[in-house]
């Protein structure tokens, strides 16, 4: 039996610019593709509806709808990928396996394991970077060594982007004929994977270019449809980042600084693994966190007394989706208002957003805690009213989510500043 080629998609279901694809493709040998529903990632979820598991099995049933069309097949697999990966190293005779690593801690942790198996079988491996634009080993300072601030980092991202813009990769064009014949074989059901299927708010993945246009003005306001709504389409690679990057490079400078962050924190992922557990800096262990769980209960429930904070935990927790400004100033009122641990929400964060990812959302809760690297001050601490009469100055927002105005706030803003500041300088500076 001749040797095939087998691509594993993670986190690019897509078949157009497929760095995977591509790969195999000039390997030329048959390709079967595959995806895994992974129950060590599962089996962490909740029971119930579940929107994340959904927006990612309609996307692996419509990459499944393509490769029948092209006279092969998907393959999808719901279990453990080491188990999984034992019975295909002795079904097929396998070449390569090519697919994107991820940086997270399970993942290589998987992946390692994995790889001794391939190693055994004398399979070769071919990785690629697809999720991101440049390598995290590529964007370092002259001497080498990682960015930790954002600034440096992006001007140095920006040089290597103009010396050498991304190009997409022709994964399309041979494909039909390149993969290996097979008959429809069927998915898992949704119900098998033990979720309820729910409906999900963030399901575009089309570009909306008028988008681009006005992005540097409206991104902040949550009270209009101002931002791209690509998250989890580009999160899970339905999208291809090299196409949203050289769109928002020559449209909107805003849009692509947005998008030099995402590289950044995963960047910050792969050579500060660290931030996973605990702080980025170690002096913000010492924070002395009140952890009181029936206002963090409050804050999950949208119940805290400031409307804006509240709209943004009701469109979370009905949606699975929040604007990043609200982002913001959600995580800066658990963390600085209630003293409440920032891993406390970002787990709870990562239990509700269909466009969870590791990196940016631990970055993006390090930064509001003041933790993390290049993070806001700790003493910057946002006046909940304040930004709601900025950044939603005729209040739709608020009624949007039918936000309940009278309840009683959780704890008076210029109490908790003072608190927050105390409380902070003592960790990081000690009684004097």
């Amino acid at each position: 039996m001749d040797s095939i080629n087998i691509v594993w998609f993670r986190r690019n279901l897509r078949i157009s610019d497929n760095q995977c694809l591509y790969r195999a493709l000039r390997a030329t040998k048959k390709i079967v593709c595959l995806f895994i529903f992974d129950t060590s990632i599962l089996s962490k979820l909740q029971p119930g509806p579940e929107r994340r598991v959904s927006f990612i099995y309609d996307a692996v049933e419509r990459l499944k709808r393509e490769f029948r069309a092209m006279g092969s097949e998907l393959l999808v697999y719901h279990g453990n990928p080491a188990v999984i990966w034992q019975r295909i190293v002795a079904e097929y005779a396998i070449d390569t396996v090519f697919y994107d690593v991820d940086y997270e801690k399970y993942s290589v942790q998987r992946d390692a394991e994995i790889e001794l198996l391939f190693d055994s079988a004398g399979i070769r491996t071919g990785v690629v970077h697809d999720h991101v634009i440049f390598h995290p080993e590529t964007v370092n300072k002259d001497d080498g060594s990682p960015y930790s601030v954002f600034t440096p980092y992006s001007r140095k991202w920006m040089q290597r982007f103009v010396e050498r813009p991304p190009s997409e990769f022709d994964s399309e064009t041979g494909l039909a004929g390149s993969l290996l014949p097979m008959q429809a074989m069927p998915m898992p059901s949704f119900e098998s994977l033990g979720f309820e299927y729910c409906e999900y708010a963030t399901a575009e993945s089309a570009i909306r270019l008028e988008i681009f246009d006005n992005y540097h003005q409206l991104r902040d306001r949550p009270d209009v449809d101002g931002t791209s709504r690509l998250s989890a389409a580009l999160r899970f690679g339905i999208l291809s980042p090299r196409k949203l990057v050289m769109l928002a490079s020559q449209r909107s400078p805003a849009f692509l600084n947005e998008l030099i962050w995402r590289d950044f924190y995963q960047m910050i992922l792969f050579h500060f693994p660290h931030v996973e557990q605990g702080p980025f800096k170690p002096a913000y262990a010492s924070i002395e966190w009140i952890n009181n769980e029936f206002h963090f209960e409050r804050w999950c429930r949208g119940e805290t007394g400031y409307p804006l904070v509240d709209a943004a935990m009701h469109q979370l927790n009905e949606t699975g989706w929040m604007h990043n400004r609200c982002r913001m100033i959600t995580a800066s009122f658990l963390c600085k208002h209630l003293l409440t641990d920032w891993r406390w929400g970002e787990a709870y964060f990562a239990s509700k957003l269909t466009d969870f990812e590791t990196a940016s959302n631990n970055g993006g809760w390090q930064w509001a805690a003041g933790s993390g690297c290049d993070a806001v001050p700790y003493f910057r601490i946002f006046n909940p009213e304040l930004q709601r009469k900025k950044f939603d100055p005729i209040g739709n927002y608020v009624k949007q989510w039918n936000v309940k105005t009278h309840t009683t706030p959780l704890v008076e803003h210029e109490f908790a500043r003072r608190r927050c500041l105390e409380t902070y300088k003592k960790a990081l500076y000690g009684s004097q």
